[in-house]
């Protein structure tokens, strides 16, 4: 069982950045695919993000060349920069192994509005 905390998120402008993090504990942290995901109300949880364990990243047509997923297996943690956000990049933003593990963490809020 992998457990995950998610951080970092907030209230930010239209153009301003944001650096998310999430926090693995529970297993061997190094060995996962990670992923970032974000929920916006009323919609389906999409996945935004991915880095593997060998560190190769993909993304989202939408955030691509905005964000870059990183990770730091020293300290188990896998970030998500966030620069030129958009009013539509606004929801809860979650990370979560590949394949997900079966309990999600609580996911950290990004708003970005003028």
């Amino acid at each position: 069982q992998v457990q995950l905390v998610e951080s970092g998120g907030g209230l930010v402008q239209p153009g301003g950045s944001l650096r998310l993090s999430c926090a693995a504990s529970g297993s061997i942290f190094s060995i996962y695919t990670m992923d970032w995901y974000r929920q916006a109300p009323g919609k389906q949880r999409e996945l935004v993000a991915t880095i593997t364990s060998g560190g190769s990243t993909s993304y989202a047509s939408s955030v691509k060349g905005r964000f870059t997923i990183s990770r730091d297996n020293a300290k188990n943690t896998v970030y998500l920069q966030m620069n030129s956000l958009k009013p539509e990049d606004t929801a809860v933003y979650y990370c979560n192994t590949k394949p997900p593990a079966g309990r999600w963490g609580q996911g950290t809020q990004v708003t970005v509005s003028s």
